[in-house]
């Protein structure tokens, strides 16, 4: 499941892919074997998604002007996702750029440098849904005709994701 969402990200555009570790760290890089990655340890996994994306973009050097906040347990993302957020963050110049599907705001999230001292900055696990929230003037929306790509959260959740036979 790591591993395609990871390979969505890559075809999607970006330029460099930092991954934060922080349960099963092991079996993640097994799983990213051979694919170009930088792995950030969370020391403190336990507090939440927010400390986990504080450490990943705490680890981005200082020439990187933007970074995509993606989820390792998303593994259907469609593909024109990614495109269209880099595309729109491009054309626009926001800070935030945020996909909305069929009118609920979802992942994956594109940050501008300018919003990196407030990520750094989470904690608990509500990840940074509030900076998105927090200032609407500095987001751009990029709307999609299609259902929220499901997080998988549970073994259940994965087994009814996956076709029969198949591994996601």
């Amino acid at each position: 499941m790591i591993r395609r969402a990871v390979e969505q990200v890559w075809a999607g555009g970006v330029n460099d892919l930092v991954v934060v570790l922080g349960h099963q760290d092991a079996a993640i890089r097994e799983a990213l074997s051979g694919l170009r990655v930088r792995f950030v340890e969370n020391p403190t996994p336990e507090a939440g998604q927010g400390s986990s994306i504080a450490c990943g973009v705490s680890a981005l050097p200082a020439e990187v002007e933007a970074a995509l906040i993606a989820l390792g347990d998303q593994p259907g993302l469609p593909p024109e996702v990614i495109p269209r957020i880099l595309k729109t963050f491009k054309e626009t110049g926001k800070a935030v750029v945020a996909p909305v599907y069929r009118g609920v705001q979802g992942n994956p999230v594109l940050f501008a440098s300018p919003v990196f001292p407030e990520l750094r900055a989470l904690t608990g696990d509500r990840g940074a849904r509030m900076l998105v929230e927090k200032d609407p003037g500095r987001v751009a929306v990029v709307a999609f005709d299609l259902t929220v790509p499901p997080d998988l959260d549970t073994p259940e959740e994965y087994e009814r994701l996956r076709p029969p036979g198949n591994p996601v």
